[in-house]
């Protein structure tokens, strides 16, 4: 008798332990949503060699870094926690272009690893005397934009665009979508001043 009544017991609270309603899954990890400011865009002119439209909810400054030269800025993304680093180098030789043109080059593939892919897009407005390569990286990687902008004979302006964040590009990828149409800007109202 005790043996039924321990079975019927165990065998109770087997079905019971089975047949719960409230049964807890876990919910997918979500994020915030992100509030876009207006799109709108002023002048940079500065003492550099070049002038473009950059968007008013950025901010430039120069950058800060001990090996830091000349025309060097940070464009910065605060509600972004984004930074687009820009670098101004002269052409001196064949040699010093072809150096820089395929350091930028080495520099995007660098992400290969762990990008999913790297596209690349030629830029060249000859009214301007603006050429260049654009790589679009998407995937988990440190920079999702960089491109080089010359004008073949004396100017190479570099920019790459990082977040101060574990690279999440889930995350990230509708911020990088909104700023890459801010850095398009950039580089069709970009000028040579000489």
């Amino acid at each position: 008798m005790k043996k039924n009544i321990l079975l019927l017991f165990i065998l109770l609270a087997f079905f019971a332990a089975c047949t719960s309603e409230n049964t807890n899954t876990p919910k997918p990890k979500g994020y915030f949503r992100i509030q876009f400011p207006k799109k709108q865009y002023k002048v940079f002119n500065s003492d550099c060699p070049f002038t473009f439209e950059y968007p008013v909810y950025a901010q430039i400054t120069v950058d800060s870094d001990k090996n830091a030269q000349p025309c060097w800025n940070n464009m910065n993304f605060p509600q972004f926690n984004g930074k687009l680093h820009l670098t101004y180098h002269g052409v001196f030789s064949e040699k010093n272009y072809n150096e820089m043109t395929e350091s930028a080059r080495t520099l995007a593939m660098k992400h290969t690893i762990k990008a999913n892919s790297i596209d690349q897009r030629l830029i060249n407005y000859p009214d301007r005397k603006v050429y260049g390569i654009y790589y679009a990286i998407e995937g988990n990687t440190a920079s999702s934009v960089q491109f080089f902008l010359t004008d073949s004979a004396k100017h190479y302006f570099r920019g790459a665009l990082y977040f101060n964040e574990r690279p999440q590009y889930d995350s990230i990828q509708p911020v990088v979508k909104f700023l890459k149409k801010d850095i398009d800007r950039m580089i069709e109202t970009f000028k040579w001043k000489n």
